[in-house]
């Protein structure tokens, strides 16, 4: 080789100038004693340091029962001493082996080794053997390699069977240049090499030097053989160049060189790897042609290689073609499908395999884990890992990740710590994977002292995995300053943070309403050399949106746009969540249209993101048709469009909805109860409330929250149930908190029960001393009685504490421009709005509207009270909304607070006077009012 011809100079294997000509050489010629003697010293030569006289040949020798007396080194030497005289004789392997065997026992690796070199029928058997007992009493592999340097150095020249087994060590050792001395005296000698040995080169330098010094040994063949062939295609595949390996398997196919079963196998495994389906059925056409498919491990792997192209068809079809089947088929096809979300036929395949006498291993008990877990069938998981553990399985690391996954999604964080038990105890925490699923536990139950204690106790590396999931717990906690710091220490360890780090931490930040600083992470990140990718500004995007932040997630994805940054599906959903949560709907109508574009339609989030956008926004009409378009309905799905349904108080619909969801066979969970409960109580169906409030601990085994019974409180009091919603209190297993009272409260006003509503509020000043609504509440019922005393009262307590009345405010979109009314705020239009109000008003009044000056809590005459109610936010956007919108398109209006019970009043007319469909969604429902009506029918 060229590549090689430079350091002939410096490595030459052979010192001496008149080396010994190869011959076999018995071990009765290997001395023993500190300098090595050539194979053809005689045996007076050797220097021992006792006496060898008694040690006459002897018809009675022999040697099996000599070496049962062998009890130290030197009884090894005296027992070798008297092989050496009967060196005619000798013939044995089996005695040969047995005096490596005492020399090694008696940890003399030196004489062993060089007995092995010099005088042993060598073969890869009996080599694997040396080495294995070589390392079992205690000797460095790397000594041998010593050795027979030393014997090379004495000029013993090898035959290629030892160059080979040499170069194979100097791989496994990684010994760059005692191969290179090798190759280079090869070369400079002119030897002709043998396939082995040429095998043995390319092995060598694949591993030790680089792929193209090895492709290049192979190149340089005149003669190619069919081992050459498979060797150079299997160093090629380990080395992942899978294109060059397809390539050499193309030009050994026109050789007429034939693939070993092995081979077919690693490259159908790389046509797993990089989804070269089309590689893959050509393969397939080969293993047919050669008749290779009664290879299980072909057959195998073409199973493997279908499944994990997303062609379970074939894959299943590869596997009924099968003559015999071995437990690494049925794992195989168990995997894929569970893998591809086919669990129920992962369950009879696993029948199948038993009734044909195949008996699992732990393999397949972690498919059905790994399977159920991807799939979200967490409760599956925790089944799976129990029943296994029935059955005799001891979990194994692959295994303990898949249930911390369960643990996670359930939130059970009793049985992840018994987990983390039982990895100490069994000491699978030197697993990587393992480790980093604890840490990932721990972080996601915001438990980040002990995260931290397990990612300190770490056995094995720690790699950037673990950093980023520490660095991400801090991070979403807003603990900036720790993970800061833990990105420093990570770079100290010389690892450098990817951009998984530094999302991590934008997506910390914008969640934590920091949009600036997230902001400038980017512009950080395009510093060090990185480019932000679409999850950098998703995390950005979506972190804002889940802060409430939707005006500034928008400009964030509009700078996204302008940087060039294609959106993906979690980018869309968290804009229709913006969509929804400002209730722009052609904003969401836009993003729609994108979506089918661009084709996410498909995609069940951002389905789901629709539903929720388009029913926030006071579409429910075009919620549901997107609802019906999708095939695979998710829990959240359902979820999604019930709340949808029940926040408009359709109670009836929300109830017929979850029958339809039963009979789909999707388990609910507690967020469906939380979602049905709440439209039973927009509705007033005390009766349906109760069912399901039962149900749901007597058929489905879910414990109720405190969401749950507020809910009920909620229900029970709105339906003028007060004495019973006290009682229900009263019985909770848990302390109620500001919800339930808040809900109590509510009631109260609803049902003008003062008595209540003072205890409720005591409690609420107590448990939310600082929250403005409970005190409005309680000032709106004291106006209502006339006690102007106590108003007062309040509004000094109020002072005292320093609580402040928030800005109410509404707006309406109109041409897509936002107009927005404040208390105490002048709107430009403003006397425009206010003479179509007072004309609009006199109408009502001509139908029978009466202004309820009882929501006016000041005390002053009524015609002033009407005055007040006038400038109430809410009419002015929809009176807005009515002299600039087109006559046909809905109001849509938007109220940060409660309405108030004459507004809704007022809206009910105005809908009437005007014709036109209202929308109006307040501080904690929706109200959609058309031809003098609402749709919570004064149910609110």
């Amino acid at each position: 080789m060229d590549r090689v011809a430079p350091f002939q100079r410096y490595f030459t294997l052979s010192q001496s100038q008149n080396p010994i000509k190869p011959k076999k050489v018995s071990p009765a010629s290997v001395a023993l004693g500190p300098a090595l003697i050539s194979p053809a010293t005689q045996f007076s030569n050797l220097s021992l340091s006792y006496s060898w006289s008694h040690l006459s040949p002897s018809p009675a020798f022999h040697f099996s029962d000599d070496l049962k007396e062998v009890n130290s080194l030197e009884s090894v030497k005296v027992l070798h001493a008297r092989l050496l005289k009967m060196s005619n004789s000798w013939s044995s392997d089996s005695m040969t082996k047995s005096l490596i065997s005492s020399y090694v026992k008696f940890n003399d690796f030196r004489a062993a080794t060089t007995i092995f070199f010099v005088g042993f029928a060598r073969n890869y058997v009996f080599w694997s053997s040396f080495l294995d007992e070589f390392q079992s009493c205690g000797g460095q592999t790397r000594r041998v390699l010593e050795v027979f340097g030393e014997l090379c150095g004495k000029g013993v020249v090898f035959d290629s069977k030892v160059l080979t087994l040499v170069l194979k060590m100097c791989a496994s050792l990684m010994d760059p240049w005692l191969g290179l001395q090798i190759h280079a005296d090869l070369v400079k000698k002119g030897f002709d090499l043998d396939v082995h040995l040429k095998c043995a080169l390319m092995n060598f330098y694949g591993r030790c030097w680089d792929l193209e010094s090895a492709n290049q040994v192979f190149n340089e063949m005149v003669e190619k053989k069919e081992l050459a062939w498979n060797e150079v295609i299997m160093l090629n595949l380990r080395n992942e160049r899978w294109e060059k390996a397809m390539e050499l398997f193309r030009g050994m196919q026109f050789s007429c060189a034939k693939a070993y079963a092995s081979t077919v196998a690693k490259l159908l495994h790389c046509c797993s790897k990089v989804g070269a389906l089309e590689e893959g059925k050509q393969i397939h056409g080969y293993v047919l042609k050669f008749a290779l498919e009664s290879d299980l491990l072909v057959s195998n792997s073409l199973i493997n290689m279908y499944s994990r192209n997303n062609r379970l068809e074939l894959a299943r079809r590869v596997f009924g073609l099968m003559q015999d089947h071995n437990l690494s088929s049925w794992n195989s096809i168990i995997s894929a499908y569970a893998t591809h979300g086919y669990l129920n036929d992962a369950w009879n395949l696993l029948k199948e395999m038993e009734s044909s006498d195949v008996k699992h291993d732990i393999i397949t008990w972690n498919c059905l884990l790994s399977g159920h877990a991807l799939h979200g069938s967490h409760k599956a998981v925790l089944k799976i890992f129990r029943r296994m553990q029935v059955v005799g399985f001891r979990p194994n690391s692959s295994s303990i990740t898949s249930v911390l996954q369960a643990v996670i999604e359930f939130g059970i964080l009793k049985f992840g710590r018994e987990i983390h038990c039982y990895v100490i105890r069994n000491e699978l925490d030197y697993d990587a994977y393992v480790v980093t699923s604890l840490l990932d536990m721990y972080v996601k139950h915001n438990d980040l002292g002990k995260a931290q204690a397990v990612f300190s106790c770490m056995k094995s590396k720690r790699n950037i995995v673990a950093w980023n999931t520490l660095i991400s717990g801090y991070s979403f906690k807003g603990l900036f300053d720790d993970a800061r710091k833990l990105m420093n220490e990570m770079e100290e360890e010389g690892i450098t943070p990817d951009l998984v780090t530094w999302n991590s931490l934008i997506s910390g930040y914008s969640m934590w309403g920091q949009g600036e600083e997230a902001l400038g992470l980017i512009h950080q990140v395009k510093s060090s050399g990185m480019s932000p990718n679409v999850v950098s500004w998703t995390a950005l995007v979506s972190g804002s949106s889940q802060n409430g932040s939707y005006r500034e997630s928008l400009e964030f994805f509009s700078q996204m746009q302008r940087e060039g940054i294609r959106p993906n599906s979690i980018t869309l959903s968290s804009l229709l969540r913006n969509c929804g949560g400002l209730s722009l709907l052609q904003k969401g109508k836009e993003i729609h249209s994108f979506s089918i574009k661009n084709g996410f339609i498909e995609d069940v989030f951002v389905a789901t993101a629709l539903i929720d956008m388009y029913c926030k926004s006071g579409n429910l009409k075009a919620a549901y048709e997107v609802f019906e378009r999708i095939e695979n309905k998710t829990l959240a799905t359902w979820n999604c469009l019930i709340m949808g349904f029940a926040i408009y108080g359709l109670g009836k619909e929300v109830v017929s909805l979850f029958e339809q969801m039963l009979g789909a066979d999707i388990i609910p969970d507690a967020i469906t109860f939380t979602a049905v409960l709440s439209g039973c109580k927009n509705s007033g169906l005390v009766n349906e409330g109760w069912k399901y409030f039962d149900s749901m601990s007597s058929d489905y085994g879910i414990i109720p929250t405190i969401e749950h019974y507020s809910c009920m409180v909620d229900l029970l009091g709105r339906a003028g149930y007060l004495d019973e919603a006290w009682d229900f209190m009263q019985s909770l297993p848990l302390k109620p908190d500001a919800t339930i009272w808040g809900a109590l409260l509510g009631s109260c006003r609803i049902h003008k029960n003062i008595q209540l509503a003072e205890i409720a509020s005591k409690k609420l000043f107590e448990l939310e001393p600082y929250n403005s609504a409970n005190y409005v509440l309680m000032l709106n019922l004291y106006a209502m009685f006339d006690r102007w005393g106590d108003v007062e009262c309040i509004k000094d307590l109020m002072s005292d504490i320093g609580v402040k009345n928030g800005q109410v405010w509404s707006w309406v979109e109109i041409d897509q421009i936002i107009h927005v009314f404040c208390a105490g705020e002048n709107h430009p239009d403003e006397g425009e709005i206010y003479y179509e109000l007072y004309h609009l008003v006199s109408e009502m009044k001509k139908l029978g509207y009466k202004p309820d000056v009882k929501c006016v809590y000041q005390n002053i005459d009524d015609s002033e009270k009407e005055k007040v109610l006038l400038s109430h936010t809410e009419k002015l956007a929809i009176t807005y909304g009515l002299i600039k919108s087109r006559s046909i398109t809905p109001i849509r209006v938007i109220k940060n607070s409660r309405i108030c019970p004459d507004c809704h009043t007022a809206a009910k007319y105005m809908s009437l006077v005007k014709n036109r469909e209202i929308f109006l969604r307040d501080g904690s429902r929706f109200h959609h009012f058309s031809e003098g009506k609402c749709s919570c029918n004064d149910c609110w």
